[in-house]
């Protein structure tokens, strides 16, 4: 008997659908084909495991199996579920009439447990488009699945729920998730606020320019001055996510299983803060099999980089590609993925190696030129691509015993929504720009024109601290920000000059 089920593959983002089609004849022998990689032929054993242990007995024919299409490679454990339901069905151990009805996908444990996959939502999306009435899957991974409206969604804890459900001897209990509801609880949900940072009011207010403007940010100073702590809390002070932003974070964290268990919707910015000693695969993606690299997981969130300059050189110039395109094409011989990295770049350093140049108490003790060493560890076109630099002196003693309660992320949070939208209205008829990080040379002259005043000081600015060329555009680009926060429609001399104040590592002057 010839039967077909249905699975998927995640290429990527995006799921395939794949037909399994299983054919039980006379003889004694097993089949699997179709580009299935080892873990996928492993599943015989499985498979023949969980069938006997639930009572039924594995057919002792020649059984074939083809998993279509068969120039795509199938790769991982979670075909294990809808290959043992085809074997039992081609057996006419279970009923056949739900088969075309549903598409599933599962672990097997070798007593039939199911085990959670990876790849539940971008698998359910596709289901939804291909027609499916319901999707079968892992218990831990249906609230994930449910997000997918107009999709039954049911998940099963065992092999044996799954087989009585086909021959009609039970109803599987449907998922359904509150979306919106649950979306709005989790919102406003954070961890850490600003509220819990004494002093340093000069840096709140650059990283709320950065989050206003999308603009990537560079902290400078000395170690315990709150570099690591201030960036954990900027997630706090982003616009809320919007249901597309949410979706399409969600499939890039489901691929890469890294979704909570029982998890559904994300709804806070991801944060992401990988160690200095990551390699290049680990920031950017890829391996044998294609997977999401930190860039990716940090898509519409923050990627924090500690201790910059200790970052490898070849892993920080891979990064200026996608911080540019906001995309990552990783390719192999017989195909490419491509994995969206629009994610906003904070990141900190110490001003020289012993980490107190310029600190108000403590003598540097680096050599001569060893500062200026340092910093050029990080490549010009990479802190070319940084808009806002910012200098950090500790916290004294009177500000860090200070009771008076600082101001709340939260309230942060509505001048820079305030700002995004003001940016969203301006740009709302230029595809692929969303804030004024992403402006073009050509973009600034319409929309952050300095007037008279304005260039005299940006002229007198440039001669007097020695920036370079490539600051020109950034003042420009962050001032437009700042003048979005304060609501007005032009950019005023009081705008450039705070922009000026954050370029501290364009001023020649700096590590001299």
């Amino acid at each position: 008997m010839l039967v077909k089920v249905f699975g998927a593959a995640v290429q990527g983002i995006n799921a395939t659908l794949i037909t399994i089609e299983v054919n039980v004849t006379k003889g004694i022998k097993f089949f699997l084909v179709g580009l299935p990689d080892a873990s996928v032929k492993e599943a015989h054993e499985r498979i023949k495991s969980a069938i006997q242990v639930n009572g039924f007995k594995f057919p002792r024919q020649q059984i074939v199996i083809n998993m279509s299409p068969a120039d795509l490679r199938k790769e991982g454990s979670d075909y294990d579920l809808p290959l043992a339901i085809g074997v039992m069905t081609a057996s006419e151990l279970i009923k056949s009439d739900k088969l075309s009805d549903y598409l599933m996908m599962g672990e097997l444990s070798l007593d039939g447990n199911i085990l959670p996959i990876k790849g539940a939502l971008p698998i359910a999306i596709m289901a939804k488009e291909n027609g499916f009435k319901g999707f079968i899957l892992p218990t831990e991974n249906a609230k994930e699945a449910a997000v997918v409206e107009g999709l039954e969604v049911y998940g099963v804890e065992n092999i044996r729920q799954v087989i009585n459900f086909m021959n009609d001897e039970i109803e599987l209990e449907k998922t359904v998730v509150d979306i919106e509801q649950e979306f709005l609880n989790n919102q406003s949900n954070f961890e850490f606020d600003f509220s819990d940072v004494k002093g340093q009011e000069n840096v709140k207010r650059a990283l709320e320019v950065a989050a206003a403007g999308g603009h990537n940010i560079i902290m400078i100073g000395p170690p315990g001055a709150g570099k690591s702590m201030m960036a954990k809390r900027m997630p706090s002070i982003l616009p809320p996510f919007t249901m597309e932003e949410a979706l399409e974070t969600t499939k890039i964290h489901s691929v890469a299983g890294k979704l909570e268990t029982r998890a559904s919707l994300m709804s806070r910015r991801p944060f992401r803060s990988p160690h200095h000693s990551i390699s290049d695969v680990a920031l950017v993606g890829g391996g044998s099999y294609p997977k999401p690299g930190e860039i990716s997981l940090a898509h519409n969130g923050v990627l924090f980089l500690d201790e910059l300059p200790e970052f490898s050189r070849s892993v920080l110039e891979v990064m200026r590609q996608p911080l540019e395109d906001r995309k990552i094409t990783i390719s192999r011989a017989k195909f490419s993925v491509e994995y969206p990295a629009s994610f906003m770049l904070v990141s900190a350093m110490n001003p020289c190696p012993c980490g107190y140049y310029n600190h108000p108490d403590k003598d540097c003790v680096c050599p001569a030129g060893a500062v200026q060493k340092y910093l050029n560890k990080i490549s010009g076109p990479l802190l070319d691509r940084i808009d806002i630099h910012i200098e950090i002196t500790p916290v004294p003693f009177e500000k860090i015993s200070d009771r008076t309660p600082a101001e709340h992320s939260s309230e942060i949070s509505k001048r820079v929504v305030k700002a995004r939208q003001i940016q969203a209205e301006r740009f709302k008829n230029v595809s692929g720009v969303y804030c004024n990080a992403q402006m073009t040379s050509k973009m600034l002259h319409k929309y952050a024109a300095p007037d008279a005043a304005g260039l005299q000081l940006l002229k007198t600015a440039m001669d007097r601290l020695n920036l370079s060329a490539r600051a020109y555009d950034r003042i420009l680009k962050v001032s437009r920000t700042i003048a979005d926060l304060d609501a007005s429609p032009d950019v005023l001399p009081r705008h450039l000059a705070e922009a000026i104040n954050y370029r501290n590592l364009d001023r020649e002057t700096w590590a001299g």
